[in-house]
């Protein structure tokens, strides 16, 4: 079993409260992504995708299910993973600050453990790549 990090630091030219509001909605999330996902749980506090709010992230028994953990509103975003897969203690944090220039930089990580050889180096490519290219994207969405 291996630990694995992914560490995505990033600036786009989008204000913050706009990039916040993508990564915060399950929904928005998953086009960013390009994954399906929806809330399946909505959150005691005002905004139903806060903290205790439940995403499922693709379809159906194929899907994996994140919980929201901590929510700040234009802050931070920090998750964990409730399903049962081949991974153990995954946890996600997003980061969102101003930049100079009107923009927001993102900062993401995620940590998490490989029970199945490979499968960590595997996972690392797939949502690093899936994270990069959303990020990349956001100016479209906003």
């Amino acid at each position: 079993m291996g630990h694995y990090r992914i560490e995505i630091d990033k600036t786009v030219a989008v204000n913050r409260d706009k990039v916040f509001k993508l990564f915060a909605d399950h929904k928005q999330f998953g086009r960013l992504l390009m994954a399906p996902a929806r809330r399946i749980k909505d959150s005691d506090q005002a905004d139903p995708n806060g903290n205790g709010s439940v995403r499922l992230i693709g379809v159906g028994p194929v899907g994996i299910r994140e919980k929201v953990t901590r929510f700040e509103p234009n802050e931070v975003i920090e998750y964990r993973l409730i399903s049962l897969t081949p991974f153990r203690n995954h946890r996600g944090k997003i980061r969102f600050s101003d930049t100079s220039d009107g923009g927001t930089r993102i900062q993401y990580t995620i940590d998490y453990d490989d029970i199945l050889p490979g499968t960590g180096r595997l996972l690392e490519f797939a949502l690093g790549t899936a994270i990069k290219t959303g990020i990349n994207r956001i100016p479209s969405f906003a």
